[in-house]
């Protein structure tokens, strides 16, 4: 039997807006600033078929993120509808905003139950229900938001590369653990992460890389001499900036680095920090004041897997210190009822938590 060809099926702009839940205005708007391209009928009447709906779909979406619709224009032109990576940007967004309000209404209840057995709210207690109820947009929709802007398609710009020359040099992060190192060789430029392999980055403009492995984006920061400073790396809607360094003091950093590692020496404070984060992890809690942005963000997303993982290992027992491992992370056992387990634990120059991982032991 002869398989028929399935007919698209068109709205007209009525019957488009009544559906979508937007206004024909808002339509013609959206075609004026080349963001819809409507088919016509043989009487000239706008038709929106499934390429059309899925474009508004992300028009609407990326609209929702606080982008204006000149970003928008800019952000789509020349690209084919990405119906999957809209969704999943929504996806994260939606998934991290009812971990927020699951938060908030954990925080209430607990205040609730205080209040019905007679207590009283601490001062403390009732700033922190003031802040953490109030129901504001978050980091996370600009995260998703990033993330949409940094997937899109790269285009290789022509530079002259002597400029190479100026970005050349060693890098250092305050918000994660080590460094960036960028070195040239002949007429192309590497980028290499501490502990990871060198990738060409290919230049956007004199200031602006990008590399192709992975959708990750370097952006030089310029000094009004031409010096260069710091660059931000943008990758997985996060923006982590490094600040440039001398020779000297990158290897002073890193005997430092040495010496502590060869004297088992922990960081100040780690076993405080260490002990407050499994505390809060055994209860599905998460301090993002405590620690930088991208392990806030992890922490968030991870928040309820681990709590679970934990609560099934039983009560928490003795946390002792163990040595400083090869990365200069502290490293700590913790005994629970049913397992040990081990974890590493890394701090930032101000005193939050930037490094975060445990396993459990055999």
């Amino acid at each position: 039997m002869r398989e028929s060809k399935r007919k698209d099926v068109l709205l007209t702009a009525a019957e488009c807006a009544e559906r979508i839940g937007v206004t024909v205005r808002g339509l013609r708007t959206y075609e004026q600033r080349g963001l819809l391209t409507p088919a016509r009928s043989a009487k000239g009447w706008r038709l929106y078929g499934e390429k059309e709906i899925a474009r508004l779909h992300e028009v609407l979406a990326l609209k929702r993120f606080g982008l204006s619709l000149s970003r928008i224009a800019a952000l789509l032109e020349g690209r084919a509808v990405d119906l999957d990576r809209t969704l999943e940007m929504q996806k994260s967004a939606l998934a991290e905003q009812r971990q927020r309000i699951d938060e908030k209404l954990a925080l209430v209840g607990a205040a609730r139950t205080k209040l019905s057995r007679g207590g009283t709210l601490s001062l403390d207690e009732l700033i922190t229900l003031a802040k953490e109820t109030t129901m504001t947009q978050t980091s996370l929709d600009l995260i998703a938001q990033r993330r949409y802007e940094q997937a899109r398609p790269r285009k290789t710009t022509p530079i002259n590369p002597e400029i190479y020359d100026r970005y050349i040099g060693a890098y250092r992060f305050d918000a994660i653990t080590g460094g960036i190192k960028i070195t040239r060789v002949d007429d192309r430029l590497f980028s290499q992460v501490t502990g990871q392999a060198a990738y060409e980055i290919f230049p956007e403009s004199e200031t602006e890389f990008f590399l192709k492995v992975v959708p990750a984006q370097l952006v030089f920061s310029i000094d009004s001499d031409q010096s260069v400073n710091a660059l931000t790396i943008h990758q997985n809607g996060v923006e982590l900036v490094a600040r440039r360094i001398d020779e000297t003091e990158a290897q002073r950093a890193a005997d430092e680095l040495t010496r502590r590692i060869h004297d088992n020496r922990p960081q100040p404070d780690s076993e405080e920090a260490i002990r407050r984060t499994i505390d809060e992890a055994r209860r599905g809690e998460i301090d993002a004041a405590r620690m930088t942005e991208p392990l806030a963000t992890l922490a968030r997303e991870r928040a309820e897997a681990v709590a679970e993982e934990l609560s099934a290992k039983g009560a928490l027992g003795e946390i002792r210190f163990v040595g400083v491992g090869v990365d200069g992370w502290d490293v700590y056992r913790a005994q629970f009822e049913k397992n040990e387990t081990e974890w590493r634990i890394d701090l930032a120059p101000d005193g939050r938590v930037r490094g975060l991982f445990f396993r459990t032991l055999p």
